[in-house]
């Protein structure tokens, strides 16, 4: 087994790509870049020009998370339309499996809940306009060539899903929760045409430069299904109410009701909204009990997820009382 560290597997390979994207000029240093959820990331320059590049790391299935290829493909299949994404510039397929794309410029902040603080007006005229990123995703084929979209997840199989994410939460960290689940596994709504959903749309997945959105990012977990699965998530991070002792209040930042207005241009009201409301909180739920579990079980140390259970316990509440 070869003992070589993931970056001086990957050196030699990614040189001989970019440079051929940019002859005579001199490669940089593969860099980590932190932040990433997905894989191994890293910075690299050519001259004057910088990539983003994403690899699976060394003994690691290309599954899920670390799927990078994948990533590449729906990246790829948005080139050149009205979603803003880095360009791919080069692709591996050899093992480990790698890609390069272009550095976006920009900021990612989700202003409820990231530091640093964004400007209250900037904030409001950003989230306004990715709702719009949103709807232009939502009309993309699903069959753009290299595309190669999996079977598209209906609002049951969503619910289902899910619950098995919040069934593996310890009971007393999910009040409410079976109840909830049953509620929503009771009057699930009937599904709407599938759509390319990105699966954590948001402000702190979407750079920006000024109020203008300059690339949607993080496309680990993108899927084929209803609108309303990706619509609901974002109209979490509309409120901090929704984050009890995490979230901050930002003055003038625009309600659900207006980020749905913007959504929709003008086109009718998409329907059973609150239950997709509820829903994307049983979600949030389930993934911040899940990561809670994972830190008290010593699988991934991180003390902050100890501030999680108010919020946990408000996104089942909330989510009940959205039902009505």
């Amino acid at each position: 087994m070869s003992t070589a560290t993931p970056v001086a597997e990957l050196t030699p390979r990614v040189s001989e790509q970019l440079s051929c994207l940019h002859p005579g000029v001199q490669v940089g240093e593969l860099k980590t870049l932190p932040g990433g959820h997905s894989g191994l990331t890293y910075s690299v320059t050519v001259g004057e020009v910088s990539y983003v590049v994403k690899a699976v790391p060394p003994g690691q299935r290309p599954i899920g998370r670390n799927d990078v290829l994948r990533q590449a493909r729906v990246l790829s299949a948005l080139a050149g339309s009205a979603v803003p994404v880095p360009g791919v510039a080069a692709v591996d397929e050899g093992q480990p499996a790698w890609f390069a794309m272009e550095f976006a410029a920009g900021e990612a902040v989700e202003p409820v809940l990231d530091e640093p603080e964004v400007p209250a007006d900037m904030a409001r005229a950003r989230m306004l306009g990715i709702a719009s990123v949103l709807r232009r995703l939502h009309e993309t084929d699903i069959h753009t060539p290299g595309l190669d979209a999996p079977e598209p997840l209906d609002p049951a199989g969503e619910v289902e899903r899910w619950s098995r994410t919040l069934h593996a939460v310890p009971v007393e960290l999910r009040p409410g929760g079976e109840e909830l689940l049953a509620r929503l596994s009771g009057d699930v709504p009937d599904a709407l045409p599938p759509v390319l959903l990105h699966g954590d749309f948001r402000l702190g997945n979407v750079l920006c430069v000024g109020e203008r959105a300059t690339a949607v990012v993080d496309w680990e977990i993108w899927s084929v299904g209803d609108p309303r699965i990706d619509l609901g998530w974002f109209l979490l991070f509309a409120d901090h109410h929704n984050f009890p002792q995490l979230g901050r209040a930002v003055p003038g930042l625009p309600t659900e009701a207006e980020l749905l207005d913007a959504y929709a241009d003008g086109e009718p009201a998409l329907p059973a909204m609150d239950w997709f409301r509820a829903l994307s909180r049983m979600k949030m739920a389930a993934i911040m009990g899940h990561n809670l579990r994972r830190h008290r079980e010593g699988k991934h140390h991180d003390p902050d997820q100890e501030r999680l259970p108010p919020t946990i316990a408000a996104m089942i509440r909330t989510a009940h009382d959205i039902l009505g």
